[in-house]
């Protein structure tokens, strides 16, 4: 065989050889998160899978949720299962707290207080203390953080003249409340806490970019699919919702995290667990223009800077 030929049948061998299917890179960090909460704690990790693929990460999260549910809530639900493990009221749908801890060397795990409790750090004792000790024996490789989750929309109607004397009136004085109950909490248990809250206040506050009601919008004239203006606003605010009968009705959450505030969320979230910068990454919901990506993102590094 001349050289040619031999050279012609190796090229050929090589064009018919099966290709190997090019490997995905493998993730830079992987971060095991287990969230021990509520709607709360759902809103704000939402985005939180994507942010991390983003930047060439790995998250793995398992949420132990009850809609809802302060402190108090999770440890009796705690004590239940360990008084009877097969007692449904010890149960997350069919897995207990305790075993879904051991199951896996988490790298994290979180808890928070009900969003109308939060301002209240009466409230947090002893379950803060109890769910850390409990977290302690069950994944004692995790480290626990507390999760501050953020105030009530500046129009919320939580927020009027007949608020009594022992709740927060204002957004301003619930965040200031919250903010201090978290900061006292955190310090009582020696962990960090993941500022959500703040970073909702601190683009809530801001003149040029912070929410403002719609004056001009009259709920009781109003018809589908007309709302307020709601520009910026971190929270669901108004909507349209069709109940049983079929007819729409106007209504106003002011508690939830909208598009918005689940992105600004999840953003501190990627900093606090994965130690890097959420600003510059390439991951936003559809529904953000890219200037507000970017403002959110900026926001969110601000405030975790500001917490260290």
């Amino acid at each position: 065989m001349n050289s040619l030929m031999g050279t012609a049948l190796v090229w050929a061998a090589l064009l018919l050889a099966p290709r190997a299917s090019a490997q995905p890179s493998a993730p830079v960090k992987t971060v095991r998160l287990l969230t021990i909460g509520n709607s709360f704690s759902g809103n704000a990790t939402h985005y939180l899978g994507d942010l991390a693929k983003a930047g060439g990460n790995l998250l793995v999260h398992q949420p132990m949720s009850i809609g809802g549910a302060p402190m108090e809530v999770h440890w009796t639900r705690i004590q239940a299962n360990e008084k009877d493990p097969k007692d449904p009221a010890g149960l997350y749908g069919t897995k207990s707290l305790g075993a879904t801890l051991a199951s896996t060397d988490w790298d994290f795990v979180t808890i928070q207080q009900a969003s109308i409790k939060s301002h209240d750090v009466s409230t947090y004792r002893p379950f803060a203390a109890q769910l850390q000790a409990y977290v302690k024996k069950h994944a004692p490789k995790a480290e626990l953080l507390i999760h501050q989750t953020w105030a009530y929309r500046v129009d919320d109607p939580r927020f009027s003249p007949n608020t009594p004397a022992t709740e927060p009136a204002t957004q301003e004085s619930m965040y200031t409340q919250l903010s201090a109950a978290y900061q006292t909490v955190a310090k009582e248990l020696g962990v960090r806490r993941i500022p959500v809250g703040d970073a909702f206040h601190q683009v809530d506050t801001d003149p040029a970019w912070g929410y403002k009601p719609d004056s001009t919008f009259d709920r009781t004239t109003a018809v589908p699919p007309a709302l307020p203006d709601q520009t910026h606003s971190l929270h669901v605010g108004w909507r349209w919702s069709a109940p049983k009968d079929g007819k729409p009705t106007l209504t106003m959450d002011g508690h939830h995290a909208g598009v918005a505030g689940e992105y600004l969320g999840a953003c501190v979230w990627y900093e606090v667990l994965f130690k890097e910068s959420a600003v510059g990454l390439s991951f936003a919901p559809k529904e953000l223009q890219p200037k507000e990506v970017t403002y959110l993102q900026d926001a969110a590094h601000r405030a975790v800077d500001a917490a260290r």
